[in-house]
């Protein structure tokens, strides 16, 4: 709802003579109007109340812009760069930050390439596992950093995104009032499944001042590096969050968008820098309730639409409401073991099926190679001494795998092993994992011919494993014994062994979610 005529600071924001001459153009959000001007953008916000979000005052919005400006220059430090006041001077005319009444604010930014915008980068193809990679790192070091909030329990925060939920989706006309009864009461169902994870998750510390409003559209690449901005301004509280409810926004924008590999991709770069594992069985919850509130987002901006531009809003908002939906549904927790001498790309299968198998964002992999360099203190691209692959350490790495999957299945959650599994006893081990959690086990040896593997392992740069050809050649001299695994041809073309795969893994007629 408009609360307050804005007209004359938009004829002033927008009024090339107040920026001396130079061109002007308008970005609109529901919330905002984005005046573009040479090297700046002058950011008003809309004089709105919302369910969950007052604009209305001239007081609120500026308050909202000092918040603004503080909260997003913990991540976005160059491009956020003041705050203006607009005042009405005594012959009348407005003015910035001048001596008489104040009519409105902004906040000033430094303008960026909207070509690096992700969600432009989405449309257009251009994220890259590298970018992804990045983004889940930069993510990891916010939320470490991010202020810790003990005032509210983990259930009592969650209690009120889904009532503020509640109330905004009894404001819009776009779903029945059955449709939004069955979704609450799916959801409601499934918070009340989560209360105690969510308490000793705000007990743990995990409740902290995190982005609020994490999604594509408010990430970008400045001077090439993941950067985040836009955060959720207006409400500390909406803001103070799980911060698995906060990656969650990303991971249900990834899915959303047909992009579930990069969803899973990024949920586990994330995991593999932060020991938040105990909170899988929160994340395809956290999901749904992020496409809910997608739904109603977008259901409001239709309403206020027209024509054609409705119509697109309103099946982009019912798309939200079907994803929230289906990320509720059960799916049960299985293992899936990778097994295969290095250069067979067990790590390239493990990336391309995981979205596939188990919860949404998919199967937590966890890699010998990364277990190894974490035990080292060492980033994954670091390359250890060969000290680092004494016996004793093998069988630590090992142990380390054995005991992370058979965690993540008894939270519920899938695991995908990926390591070179090439004794009997580690076959066995793994699989015994699955066995003490009660879930299905499926062990797949990749086998490609003895010239391809050591032609791989000859072309790596920056990768995880720091196997040579002379550990390619001892593979093959020691062989793996009687394995009795699934095989799959590997020296094939990497799509050919991925389909392979799903054939094995999958039933016929699982579609794509």
């Amino acid at each position: 709802m408009r609360v307050e005529d804005q007209t004359a600071t938009l004829a002033f924001l927008t009024d090339p003579a107040t920026h001396g001459g130079r061109e002007v153009t308008t970005i609109e959000t529901h919330i905002s109007v984005v005046v573009l001007v040479g090297d700046e953008a002058f950011k008003l916000k809309r004089a709105v109340r919302l369910p969950y979000v007052d604009f209305s005052t001239v007081e609120r919005r500026l308050a909202a812009c000092r918040d603004e400006l503080a909260l997003n220059r913990r991540t976005a430090p160059t491009l956020y760069r003041a705050v203006r006041r607009v005042t009405r001077e005594a012959d009348g005319r407005l003015a910035f930050d001048g001596s008489g009444a104040l009519v409105d604010a902004v906040v000033v930014m430094g303008r960026f390439d909207a070509n690096g915008l992700f969600d432009r980068m989405a449309v257009e193809g251009r994220l890259t596992p590298a970018l992804m990679t990045g983004l889940a790192n930069t993510i990891a070091r916010f939320h470490a950093e991010a202020a810790v909030s003990r005032e509210r329990t983990g259930a009592a925060v969650m209690a009120g995104v889904l009532a503020m939920n509640e109330r905004a989706f009894a404001a819009t006309r776009i779903f029945t009032p059955e449709e939004v009864a069955s979704l609450y009461d799916e959801l409601q169902r499934a918070f009340a499944g989560h209360k105690a994870l969510l308490d000793a998750r705000g007990r743990a510390g995990r409740i902290r001042h995190c982005h609020g409003d994490l999604h594509l559209r408010n990430i970008c690449l400045v001077d090439g590096t993941p950067t985040l901005f836009d955060c959720l301004e207006f409400d500390a509280n909406l803001a103070t969050i799980d911060v698995l409810y906060d990656l969650a926004f990303l991971l249900m924008d990834l899915w959303h968008r047909g992009l579930a590999p990069y969803a899973n991709l990024v949920a586990n770069r994330y995991l593999d820098a932060c020991d938040e594992a105990d909170g899988l069985p929160l994340v395809p919850f956290f999901m749904a309730v992020r496409a809910a509130v997608r739904a109603h987002v977008t259901a409001t901006q239709a309403e206020e639409a027209r024509g054609e531009r409705q119509a697109e809003l309103t099946r982009e908002a019912k798309s939200y409401f079907d994803l929230a939906r289906r990320l509720l549904r059960p799916v049960p927790a299985r293992l899936v073991a990778i097994g295969g001498l290095s250069g067979t790309g067990k790590s390239t299968l493990a990336a391309a099926i995981a979205d596939r198998i188990g919860p949404p964002p998919g199967a937590r992999i966890l890699a010998s190679d990364r277990i190894r360099k974490r035990l080292h203190g060492v980033s994954p691209e670091t390359r250890l001494p060969a000290e680092a692959y004494r016996p004793e350490i093998s069988r630590e790495v090992y142990a380390r795998l054995f005991t992370e999957a058979q965690a993540t299945l008894q939270r519920g959650h899938a695991a995908i092993a990926d390591a070179v599994f090439d004794r009997a006893d580690t076959r066995a081990a793994i699989a015994a994992c699955a066995a003490a959690a009660g879930v299905a086990f499926s062990g797949l040896w990749l086998d490609a011919p003895a010239a391809t593997l050591v032609d791989r392992v000859a072309a790596r740069r920056g990768d995880p494993s720091d196997a040579t050809t002379d550990v390619v050649q001892a593979q093959l001299a020691r062989g793996p014994g009687a394995v009795d695994w699934t095989r799959i041809e590997a020296g094939q073309d990497r799509a050919a062994t991925v389909q392979a795969a799903l054939d094995r893994l999958l039933p016929t007629d699982q579609g794509a979610r």
